[in-house]
């Protein structure tokens, strides 16, 4: 029971650090402001949460092109930190490997859960026409995922299926993420 306690407790804060870092990372690629003057209300939360930890990477590692890779190395060690302190909750049995394994895969399904999310947040906000600083966020994070979907399918009676169909590509991916990770972690292991 205090194994699933503290694994609980772990898993809520390294989810956070992982998901505000990525969304960091994306942000960024978007070139969406993230400063108090820009009128952004979430780039403060992201900025307390996450600077202790990618301004030091930023010291080290270079971004790539538009792409922030401390802030995508910050999500790993925090899944990385997540997934080797149950690790050693458990007693460190099995190979380190398979915590390495276990911190990428779990990098790409906070990335999947962090889009459902967003698109969850957007697909709301679309029905309530709210015109905001946030909806126009949710817009500018939510479209590049959306502009292909919805090439494809048209409104249907004045309604956007993009979304929805986002959503069942999301669940597909990480049920195919599922599968491919079993599969790595049985070899690893």
């Amino acid at each position: 029971m205090l194994y699933q306690i503290v694994s609980l407790l772990l898993e809520v804060v390294a989810g956070l650090l992982t998901g505000v870092c990525l969304l960091r990372l994306y942000m960024q690629h978007q070139r969406i402001p993230m400063s108090a003057r820009s009128g952004n209300p979430i780039g403060p939360f992201i900025f307390a949460v996450t600077d202790w930890l990618v301004l030091p990477l930023r010291r080290v590692l270079p971004a790539l092109g538009r792409w922030d890779t401390a802030s995508l190395v910050a999500a790993f060690l925090a899944q990385l930190a997540l997934f080797g302190a149950q690790w050693l909750m458990l007693g460190g049995g099995a190979g380190w490997i398979g915590v390495l394994v276990l911190a990428l895969f779990g990098v790409a399904r906070m990335a999947i859960s962090s889009l459902t999310g967003l698109v969850i947040v957007y697909a709301v906000l679309s029905w309530v026409q709210t015109q905001s600083y946030l909806s126009d966020l949710m817009e500018r994070l939510v479209a590049p995922a959306l502009t292909p979907i919805r090439r494809i399918i048209p409104l249907v009676g004045g309604v956007d299926l993009s979304p929805l169909a986002l959503l069942v590509l999301l669940q597909i991916a990480a049920i195919v993420l599922g599968t491919l990770q079993a599969s790595v972690l049985g070899m690893a292991l």
